[in-house]
């Protein structure tokens, strides 16, 4: 296969920028000064326990962020490594939340060209292949890899990342009459179930002789025995042909012998570290003998294993060598592979990976997996090419788009990715009332999570209310539906930085992604997280932004994430805010699984969902504080923008509740719950006009009850509902004006449109800076913009408004952001929060462009039916039952906050930057 018509480039020569990160104003420092002194102490004591805080803003990093990333390695879920742009393997994912970024720069490949010219000269040519020479440790000493030729320029070397997939080429260097070209290939096949999970690569290279006589080429990998952040040195690592192991992770390299091609192994040599007492081959004289014979000693593929001694650093290399005739083409193909079966968790579970279903548990799995790999890569790259094809030639978008939809699911790899194998009837069983939904146990929504490791529950009285409520008696677990293979449990990090699994607030605009190309994946999320809504537990917990306490989950609350250190098992890591009070959660949570539900047209998911999504608008009803059937925000940051404060009806949040009515009402209705459907939509109706009424200014919809700021996300009620084949939630004219305003003010005003779209401004056209948040471009957000904006017939606008984002991010006059785009950034392009869930959003903007053919024929006869006013009103005296006990559910809000402060940062805050 040759070189992609599409795809980022960059030279090997590129410099390498170190990267900025935004820093907060003096009036942003002074009003998060007592959260920032809490965050601190938390920090502080979890590091004492022997944990990183999830949120650690004083963690060191191991290597400053620079803009080197490329298409990282391996599947989904079984670790990951990831490979910059000039060849260096680095960010290193192989353990649960662990991410090391320094590369280690033993792992290599390189090129050794011998010609013999007709004259009977000589020439040999040899260089890693990696550009310039790297600023080695200052233990190196000169028997070590610095005595390598490091002699490649990149001057006349090209990268190309198109993810999966990525192509180098070495046109004319190190060799003048060589050009080499190297394809890195991963097994990310949409709908593979299986192949997916494997954590290996394949690395094929294609040598083409210009010259006039042959020449005898080998190429060689090496790999040391390190999984990077000074693991190398701790002694007690082994190798043996073709294998390494290391903390219960084993590597194995390898390459494929043919006629043509021949190989040898050398399966211990000292990377670094005093020689003396050391029985290994040392790296310059591995060098040196590849250089002199091209090959390795036969009698190295016996050799013994040995244990390194601390303080030393062990590799192995794999070397390949080939004649390539002259003006003639020759191929070489190593791969790597990782074996780390088991994810362990701080907090003690621990579940097997995926992939050890099809290879075992043992632990000695990385030989046969790199082996399957070297076999069946064409085939994988067959699968890629008829996925990548269409949207690819599809000349009706634009160039940089069509490659950046690819390059941003680098995040389903190296976003901390873990895919076991288990069954979740081993976690969760809950007791559910009739699923038939009858007249008299609507109340039957309501259900407890039994944990086997710790009885927390909701009360007994609660339990006993409404089940005396309940005609139907028979009860049941809720589990996995049957299905002919279970896929297992995904998780995925909301950031390398945040470490919090499946962040529900985040993946709600993330989730386009898995949804396209795993849906069998979201699928299983969303149950963890209807599971995870119906549980209940009172473990007191402290939050950081006041100072106040609550419970860790909250029965009928859609909590934030699925933990830290304990996934499944404890929930809600996120400790800033208690995010039972947040008014966003629950609402993504119904509309999300009402679009998946529609979209891949699965009624046992329907059906077992509905339950919490049924509980979730009870829980969210108690939001709405003066009965006009709208909810109102708290006048602090209770959703996903956790700095911005919003007070009363809000754009976002009231958009949201009225699309989570709309969604309740299309989800019963496919569940054929027609008195709830009915219920739902009668509220949708009454919601959506306050939700006009309050916010509506004949231009756009205002930011909350107290502010005109134009937000960028205001229509993202709108959004989802037009991407499940539901209504819209507004007129189509005003939200053609709205969406026309934020294309104008926030993204055309702001620096040009080169950046995206800001979350804040002001009508006169100045950014929004009550908060560090209102004032910046959320990558992720400005994609969904996009998506609305192509819903809504602005296609170009659409285009234009999220080609910033490529600009500052991707392009070679950006900021360097490429395979790790980050949350956000300012005014000046400096990031936050580096590699990052939220902009896999960009696969909304395809969904928008070409949705499944389902929801395009979606229907929801809601008026429709046999519904009589007697059963709609039961059903509403219901919901206001049990909406009234997980009221009673949530513990009243502590405060151990001082009013002065509040009130003088307020003051503050006010005067300085007003609101609107």
């Amino acid at each position: 296969m040759g070189l992609p018509a599409l795809a980022w480039k960059r030279r090997l020569d590129t410099p390498v920028m170190e990267l900025k990160e935004f820093k907060p104003t003096f009036r942003e420092i002074l009003e998060m000064l007592p959260m920032g002194v809490r965050l601190w102490k938390f920090c502080r004591s979890e590091h004492e326990q022997g944990r990183r805080a999830p949120i650690d803003p004083f963690y060191p990093q191991d290597t400053p962020a620079s803009s080197c990333q490329g298409v990282p390695l391996g599947g989904i879920g079984g670790g990951s490594i990831g490979r910059g742009f000039r060849g260096d393997f680095s960010r290193w994912q192989l353990l649960p939340t662990v991410c090391q970024t320094s590369a280690v720069l033993a792992d290599q490949f390189s090129v050794f060209i011998t010609r013999h010219s007709k004259d009977g000269t000589t020439q040999k040519t040899s260089s890693v292949l990696f550009p310039g020479e790297p600023v080695f440790e200052s233990e190196e000493t000169e028997s070590g890899i610095s005595s390598w030729n490091w002699n490649l320029t990149g001057v006349k070397s090209t990268y190309y990342g198109l993810f999966p997939r990525a192509w180098t080429t070495y046109d004319g260097e190190p060799d003048p009459q060589m050009k080499i070209t190297c394809r890195q290939v991963s097994p990310f096949l949409p709908h593979n179930y299986k192949e997916s999970s494997f954590p290996s690569c394949v690395f094929i290279y294609e040598l083409v002789n210009t010259g006039d006589e042959d020449a005898t080429a080998t190429l060689l990998f090496t790999w040391a025995n390190s999984i990077a952040g000074g693991s190398e040195t701790s002694g007690g690592h082994e190798n043996s042909p073709f294998m390494k192991e290391e903390h219960s992770v084993t590597f194995a390299i390898a390459a494929r012998e043919t006629d043509d091609v021949s190989t040898s192994v050398c399966p211990c040599f000292l990377v670094a570290g005093a020689p003396e007492g050391n029985s290994y081959q040392t790296a310059k004289d591995m060098w040196s003998e590849i250089i002199e014979k091209g090959c390795f000693n036969a009698k190295n593929s016996t050799m013994s294993a040995s244990l390194s001694q601390p303080e030393t650093v062990v590799g192995a290399a794999v070397a390949a060598s080939v004649v390539v005739p002259a003006h003639g083409t020759k191929s070489i193909t190593f791969g790597l592979a990782w074996d780390s079966p088991k994810a362990t968790f701080l907090g003690g579970s621990s579940y097997y990976r995926r992939y050890t279903k099809f290879y075992g548990k043992s632990g000695n799995a990385a030989s046969k997996l790199v082996h399957d790999a070297i076999l069946n890569y064409k085939r994988w790259e067959s699968e890629i090419h008829a996925w990548q094809e269409p949207i690819l030639n599809d000349h009706s978008l634009p160039e940089w788009y069509r490659y950046t939809l690819f390059n941003e699911l680098y995040y389903l790899v190296a976003g901390g990715t873990i895919w076991t194998g288990m069954n979740m009837k081993r976690i969760y069983t809950t007791l559910l009332c009739d699923l038939s939904f009858s007249d008299s146990c609507r109340q039957a929504c309501l259900a407890q999570k039994l944990n086997p490791v710790k009885s927390n529950g909701v009360s007994e009285a609660l339990l006993d209310a409404i089940n005396a409520n309940s005609e139907a008696q028979s009860f049941w677990s809720f589990d996995i539906p049957a299905v002919e293979d279970n896929v297992g449990q995904f998780l995925y990090l909301e950031g390398v930085e945040y470490h919090f699994w499946n962040t529900y607030d985040v993946h709600f605009y993330a989730s386009y992604a898995l949804l396209a190309l795993f849906p069998r994946l979201e699928l299983q999320l969303q149950r963890d997280f209807a599971a995870a809504t119906l549980s209940h537990d009172p473990e007191k917990m402290f939050y950081l932004a006041y100072g106040n306490t609550g419970i860790r989950a909250v029965f009928g609350s859609v909590p934030h994430d699925l933990g830290t250190h304990d996934p499944w098992n404890t929930l809600n890591s996120y400790n800033l805010y208690d995010t039972s009070k947040w008014k966003d959660l629950n609402c993504k949570f119904v509309v999300q699984v009402n679009r998946d539900a529609a979209a891949t047209g699965d009624l046992d998911f329907a059906r077992a969902v509905w339950p919490a999504a049924y509980a979730a608008m009870a829980f969210t009803d108690q939001f709405d504080r003066d009965g006009d059937g709208m909810i109102e925000n708290d006048g602090v940051p209770d959703q996903t923008y956790d700095l911005w404060t919003v007070d009363g009806v809000s754009s976002y949040c009231g958009g949201l509740w009225v699309a989570a009515l709309q969604a309740a009402s299309a989800l019963a209705d496919l569940v054929g719950d027609k008195p709830s459907s009915r219920m739902f939509h009668d509220k949708f109706l009454r919601a959506k006009a306050v939700y006009e009424k309050s916010l509506w200014n004949g231009s756009y919809f205002h930011y909350d009850k107290n502010s005109t700021s134009v937000q960028s996300d205001q229509l993202a009620g709108q959004w989802y509902s037009l991407a499940s084949g539901l209504p819209g939630i507004v007129r189509e004219d005003q939200a053609t004006s709205a969406l026309g305003t934020v294309f104008a003010t926030n993204v055309m005003r702001y620096k040009g449109g080169n950046e995206g779209a800001v979350n804040g401004m002001l009508p006169s056209g100045g950014e929004d800076r009550t908060s560090l948040q209102s004032r910046e471009v959320w990558v992720g957000t400005t994609y969904a913009v996009a998506a609305a904006m192509i819903q809504q017939g602005m296609r170009e606008e659409g285009f234009r408004t999220a080609k910033g984002v490529f600009l500052n991010g991707w392009s070679d006059q950006g900021h360097g952001y490429a395979f790790q785009t980050p949350e956000a950034w300012d005014n000046d392009g400096k990031y936050r929060s580096l590699a990052y869930m939220r902009p896999l959003s960009i696969w909304a903007m395809q969904w928008a462009l070409d949705p499944p053919e389902q929801l395009k024929q979606r229907s929801c006869n809601v008026e429709v039916g046999d519904i009589t006013a007697q059963e709609v009103e039961a059903c509403n005296k219901s919901f206001a039952k049990l909406a009234s006990q997980l009221k009673e559910l949530s513990p009243p809000e502590t405060k151990a906050y001082s009013s002065v402060w509040i009130w003088m940062f307020d003051y503050i805050r006010s005067r300085v930057y007003p609101r609107g």
